[in-house]
Parts: structure tokens; sequence; C-alpha cells
């Protein structure tokens, strides 16, 4: 493993779940991996999606808490652009080991990446505000 990686790994933590023998890769690579990295980004997403809203013009802190967890789930799962700046926020924290293993299944850990971003953001409306 390189120093890159070494700091990477130290900077993220510890594992964040449970991650036991009979755990499958997915959930092994997002407790191990995605999870830490949430943590460690998330300020920084936060701010990116109060950027976000205030690019795309729209008024969160006017529309109820149901219409903004639907403002959340929008701008994640049908703006391409968006999202692909969030996964690059994501995949920047990876080692290359870890790289490895995300592009030999990159289309269910998107979907684990995105939802478990979703559920951040979703949890912390009041600091979108």
């Amino acid at each position: 493993m390189n120093t890159k990686d070494n700091y990477i790994l130290a900077l993220r933590g510890d594992t964040l779940g449970n991650v036991s023998d009979d755990s499958r890769p997915e959930e092994r690579f997002q407790n191990q991996t995605l999870r830490p990295i949430l943590k460690v980004q998330n300020e920084l997403f936060l701010a990116v999606f109060k950027n976000y809203l205030v690019k795309q013009k729209i008024e969160f802190h006017t529309i109820t808490p149901e219409k903004k967890m639907l403002v959340i789930d929008k701008a994640i799962q049908r703006d391409m652009k968006f999202r692909n700046i969030l996964k690059g926020m994501i995949i920047g924290f990876f080692t290359l080991e870890e790289f490895e293993t995300y592009t030999q299944n990159s289309s269910n850990l998107n979907k684990r990446m995105m939802n478990l971003l979703i559920e951040r953001l979703k949890s912390q409306l009041q600091l979108l505000d």
C-alpha cells in the first residue's frame, strides 16, 4: 500500500457498521469504505447541496419537510451532472485497492453510495435551511 492510501485510511478512520465473516462483499465495502468516507466528507456534502439549491433557484427554506425530502431524492437520482459530482467526491477518497473493487461492481456500489448519501442529507434537513 502506498503512502497516499495509508493517509486516506488514517483520515477516514475505522469501519462504521457491522462487518463479519458472513458479510457480503458489497456490505463489507459499504461499511469499511463508503460510510467512513461519507462521514469525513459530510460538511462538504452539505455545502455542495446548499450550493446546488442556490444554482437551481430552489427556495428550500420555504417548502415543507416532505417536499424537502423529495427535492433531495430528485437532485441525486435525476440530475446526472450533480450525481456524478457527488460520486467523484466519494471515489476521490478510495484507495487503489478499493477503486479496483469498485470497478468490478460499480453499478451496485453506485446505488449504495447514492442511497447512503440521500439518507445522510435527509437526516440533516435542519442544517440545510
